[in-house]
């Protein structure tokens, strides 16, 4: 079960190998029982150095599956924990859905010796591409002389406060194609080694070396990376703020505790390397309500309506409603991959805009009903309190539209707070699985941002439908982008921002002045048979507050292609894989993006903060006092909006915008009327640019009395106006329920 450099045996045969060294050991093996009856419940193993590593070995055999084939979309969840000590003969590797910890105060009090504990396993085509969901933290790996511990990962995974005594490679033997990926608050003694990893992320660390480098490699905080580069190499000093993953240990007394560490600003290095815990706060186990998927929703809230904190043991949680964090300073901490599923279109969770919140090892799957966003932290469309000194973190949460089961969801991960740091995040829209297909699993955004200062230290975002990412908050920050186009757009209209070919991966919108972002790295590969075009990779607006340094495009197959890497600017993405390197755009313009400028309720009076309607030339209005279903669409309007109507053939004319400035329109739609697809058919122009060509209400909307947002940029005209002109189409006459423009 020898897994280093000097193998002897090949990696395609480690399953069989596996299994009979399982049968040599299962009768004289405990029952496993022994190691699973903690007060986290059965799914939670803990091991204590008087288990042979044999034991320990069978014991993963049983709970840790590292095939793809068989285990990615598997619905077992389990957490190994090791108390402090020595352990010999330890040696598996970890699987899916598996978070391996130490239980010690720092790394080097937990040894696994004898080939520890690692990943060196690919799929079909012996890539390392799809070895998602797995984790290992706290723990010391020595590496026999001449070998290297291996962490052949992709997205969604995480290697935090380790220490590697050796190199440590971060793919599998071969180097076949891998995409990571994410290391924090470790030392690696020796070498990081890349091979062939696409990207990587490294941050406050300590490593001896950093060898081959391929694309997109950011290191922020790290103690010993190699020179700022780029191509491939960019390399910050410091990471601005941070705040390191909350994790169990066993104190003095022999009981668990978690440790809660403290913000860091402008920092380098590990919190550990001095001994003891490092700089943060001791949470006793008694304040934290120990949540099994058998708890309801409702339990769970009271108790965090309590002021208690909260850990959820491994397992699937079906969520009728979502778990509310409505308190300052709370605990979220998951272990094995605990994955919340939300069942009625409610978000899976919700952050109230408090301070200090820590949500950590959380893995978050749409649900069967749509849901207008399945993390929401913050309240929408209030005022936002500054939590400079004391931000709300989120670590490790994982996110995915389809794969492992049918699900659909409006924005992942929608960010309505200030000051909040985001810690390796991935948010996935599914391209292989169970419910997958352009309208099978349909989500428009991963991230949604709309606080300010808030900052990603290590941020995936893949195969949304429209922008990947869309930022409206001021002084975001961004250190490592990694994202993939929608592999299955059917046709160039189906994906189309306004008149531009495409949605930009990551959008800046035209109502932010200010935005850093280092170490982007965007691919394509259109693979419908199906020339596709995006215009540009990156979109911000050009003020002189924006600052993007070290871009990359990459064609990695497939049909089209990437036309511009930001603003038109870069040029188009080569064939064969190559990288499109575009190093710095900063802008030039002043700002001209202020807050919310116009809000109208067409055919209605009004509805805070959507004025009575105005503006508008010709058409008629109709009302209702039915309900109108909101949960579908992100920051949605006042129901009252949606209840009321213009109709007809008509213009808004909007004035008093800069002329030539930039911003964005969101038209309001929901039929009132008409019960059926195919019944009201119609056409909308800004500014003479058409925008929406037979545009069908309900059939976009999916209901009858559903709200629908179409968001847009625009340019205000040489007047300062911004036109909106609503057309017959092929049936009935045109509608709009709302006008919001920023």
């Amino acid at each position: 079960m020898y897994l280093y450099n000097k193998r002897a045996f090949p990696i395609g045969k480690l399953p069989l190998i596996l299994a009979v060294l399982g049968m040599i050991f299962s009768a004289a093996t405990p029952s496993f029982a022994q190691f699973n009856a903690s007060i986290f419940g059965p799914n939670v193993y803990v091991f204590d150095p008087s288990v042979p590593g044999a034991t320990i070995n069978t014991t993963l055999d049983a709970i840790s599956n590292p095939s793809v084939s068989q285990a990615q979309f598997s619905t077992n969840r389990y957490a190994v924990l090791f108390k402090p000590g020595q352990y010999t003969g330890v040696s598996h590797q970890v699987g899916f859905y598996l978070s391996v910890a130490g239980l010690g105060t720092t790394p080097d009090a937990t040894v696994l010796s004898g080939g520890g504990l690692y990943i060196d396993v690919g799929d079909s085509s012996g890539n390392v591409t799809t070895n998602f969901w797995r984790s290992i933290e706290n723990l010391k790996i020595p590496v026999p002389t001449g070998g290297t511990e291996r962490w052949a990962v992709a997205q969604g995974a995480a290697f935090r406060r380790m220490h590697v005594a050796g190199s440590l490679e971060l793919t599998d033997g071969s180097c076949h194609f891998a995409s990571g990926g994410f290391i924090s608050d470790s030392v690696i003694d020796t070498n990081e080694n890349m091979c062939s990893q696409q990207q990587w992320y490294t941050r406050n660390s300590v490593i001896g070396s950093s060898t081959t480098p391929v694309w997109n490699y950011v290191f922020s905080g790290v103690t010993g990376a190699p020179a700022q580069n780029f191509p491939n190499i960019t390399t910050l000093a410091t990471t601005p703020v941070s705040r390191e993953k909350p994790y169990l240990y066993i104190d003095s007394t022999g009981n668990y505790s978690v440790f809660s560490p403290a913000l860091q600003t402008a920092s380098s290095g590990v919190t550990w390397t001095s001994g003891g815990l490092g700089v943060g706060t001791s949470l006793s186990i008694s304040t934290f309500f120990i949540a099994t998927p058998s708890n309801t929703v409702a339990q769970i809230n009271t108790a965090l309506a309590s002021g208690k904190n909260l850990i959820l043991t491994p397992g699937i949680y079906s969520l009728t409603a979502p778990i509310n964090v409505t308190a300052a300073n709370t605990v979220v901490l998951g272990l094995g991959y605990p994955t919340l599923v939300p069942q009625n279109g409610n978000a899976a969770m919700t952050v109230a805009d408090v301070g200090g919140v820590q949500l950590a090892g959380l893995l978050i799957d749409a649900g069967p009903t749509n849901s207008a966003v399945l993390l929401q932290v913050g309240v929408p469309n209030t005022t936002r309190a500054n939590h400079a000194n004391n931000p709300t973190s989120i670590s490790d949460v994982f996110f995915r539209i389809g794969g492992a089961t049918a699900g659909s969801a409006t924005t992942s991960l929608e960010v309505d707070s200030n000051n909040i740091i985001l810690d390796n995040i991935w948010a996935w829209r599914a391209d292989h699985g169970t419910g997958v297909g352009w309208t099978t699993n349909p989500a428009a955004h991963g991230l949604v941002v709309n606080g300010d200062n808030v900052t990603a230290l290590g941020l995936a975002v893949e195969h949304y439908q429209q922008s990947q990412v869309q930022w409206n908050g001021n002084n975001g920050e961004t250190i490592f982008y990694q994202s993939e186009d929608p592999y299955d757009v059917p046709s160039q209209g189906a994906w189309m921002d306004g008149s531009m070919n495409g949605y930009p991966s990551y959008e800046v919108t035209s109502a932010v002045c200010n935005h850093t972002a280092y170490g982007l790295g965007i691919y394509s590969f259109f693979n419908q048979g199906v020339a596709i075009f995006q215009d540009n990779a990156i979109s911000t607006p050009n003020s002189t507050g924006m600052h993007f340094t070290d871009m990359v495009t990459v064609k990695l197959n497939g049909s089209g292609g990437i036309n511009n890497v930001i603003n038109g600017q870069g040029g188009a993405t080569p064939t064969g894989a190559s990288p499109k390197d575009f190093a710095s755009f900063v802008g030039t313009a002043a700002c001209s993006a202020g807050p919310l400028t116009v809000a109208i309720d067409s055919g209605g009076g009004g509805a805070t903060p959507f004025v009575a309607d105005t503006d508008f030339s010709n058409g008629s209005t109709f009302t209702t006092t039915q309900p109108i279903n909101i949960t579908n669409v992100s920051n949605p309007a006042p129901v009252a909006v949606y209840q009321s109507q213009r109709q007809g053939q008509f213009n808004y004319t909007i004035p008093g915008f800069t002329p030539n400035s930039a911003h964005i329109v969101r038209l309001h739609f929901a039929e009132l009327y008409f019960s059926t697809a195919g019944s009201r058919i119609f056409n909308v122009a800004i500014n003479g640019t058409q925008v929406l060509h037979n545009f069908d209400v309900v059939a976009t909307a999916g209901a009858f009395r559903t709200a629908n947002i179409q968001q847009f940029n625009a340019t205000a005209n040489g007047l300062g106006q911004i036109v909106i002109t609503l057309t017959d189409g092929t049936r009935d006459q045109p509608l709009i329920n709302g006008v919001e423009i920023q």
